[in-house]
C-alpha cells in the first residue's frame, strides 16, 4: 500500500523533508535519494533544497541565511526564491514523471517565518495560495478546471526537542544567522511544523529525531518500500 496519496496534477512525485536545524534531515537525504535510484532506475531523482534550488535561489539564499533585513522582506525573499524554484526545477521535474524530493519547501515558511518569528499566518497563506495556487486539468471538458494548491505528495518531518537540536547545531562550523537562535525561537519553529502536520495528516509521515541514524534510516527504508 502506498505511503501517499499522490495530490499534484503531474506523472511525478514529490517529496519534501523538513524539521528545525539540527534534526538531522540532512543527514539522511542523499541516502534516501540513493536507495531510490535504485528502486526506481528508470525515473531520474532530482535533488534540490529551500531557499535555493537554482542559480537566483542560491544567491538569494545567502543574503537570507546571512544579512538581517525585516520580517516581511525575509518573508517575500523565500517565495520569491520558491516562485523561481517552482517555474524552473520542481513543476518540470514533476511533468517530466520524475521523482523530486526538496531539503524544505513551504511548510518551514510557516514554521520559522510563522512560528519562529511571529509573522501573522494569514499572510503567509496569502502567499502560499499567490504562489503556488494551480488549476488542474479538465476532464470533464465544462471549462471548469479545479484549483489546488500545490505542496508535496509526501513530507518527512524529523521532530526532535528544541534542546536536543541545540545540542547537535552548537557543532556547526560556521552558523547561519537562524542556527545561532536560542531554544525559545526553535520551540516556537517546532511547534508550528507539528500544528501544519496535524492540520495535513495524509501528507506528513512524522519521524522521531531522537532516535539513533541507524532506527531512523531503517524507518526511511520501510517508507522507500511503500512508495
Amino acid at each position: 500500500m502506498s505511503l501517499f496519496t499522490q495530490s499534484n496534477n503531474a506523472p511525478g512525485l514529490f517529496i519534501s523533508f523538513e524539521g528545525i536545524d539540527g534534526a538531522g534531515k540532512s543527514t539522511h537525504i542523499q541516502a534516501f535519494a540513493d536507495e531510490l535510484v535504485k528502486k526506481y532506475p528508470k525515473h531520474e531523482i532530482v535533488l534540490t533544497r529551500e531557499p535555493g534550488g537554482t542559480a537566483l535561489g542560491e544567491k538569494l539564499r545567502e543574503i537570507l541565511l546571512h544579512h538581517p533585513m525585516h520580517l516581511e522582506t525575509e518573508a517575500l525573499l523565500m517565495f520569491a526564491a520558491r516562485r523561481e524554484h517552482l517555474a524552473t526545477v520542481i513543476e518540470p521535474a514533476l511533468a517530466e514523471g520524475k521523482i523530486l524530493i526538496s531539503d524544505r519547501f513551504t511548510d518551514a515558511s510557516f514554521a520559522y517565518q510563522g512560528g519562529g518569528r511571529g509573522l501573522d499566518l494569514a499572510k503567509l497563506y496569502e502567499l502560499e495560495v499567490w504562489v503556488q495556487m494551480r488549476l488542474a486539468n479538465n476532464d470533464s471538458g465544462d471549462g471548469a478546471g479545479k484549483r489546488y494548491v500545490l505542496q508535496p505528495d509526501l513530507t518527512f518531518l524529523f521532530d526532535l526537542p528544541s534542546e536536543t537540536a541545540e545540542s547537535r547545531r552548537s557543532a556547526a562550523r560556521d552558523p547561519d544567522k537562524f542556527e545561532q537562535l536560542n531554544t525559545d525561537f526553535f520551540e516556537k519553529v517546532r511547534l508550528e511544523y507539528l500544528r501544519r502536520a496535524q492540520d495535513d495528516a495524509a501528507r506528513f509521515h512524522l519521524i522521531d529525531a531522537s532516535q539513533s541514524k541507524e532506527v531512523i534510516w531503517k524507518i526511511l527504508q520501510e517508507a522507500i518500500s511503500n512508495i
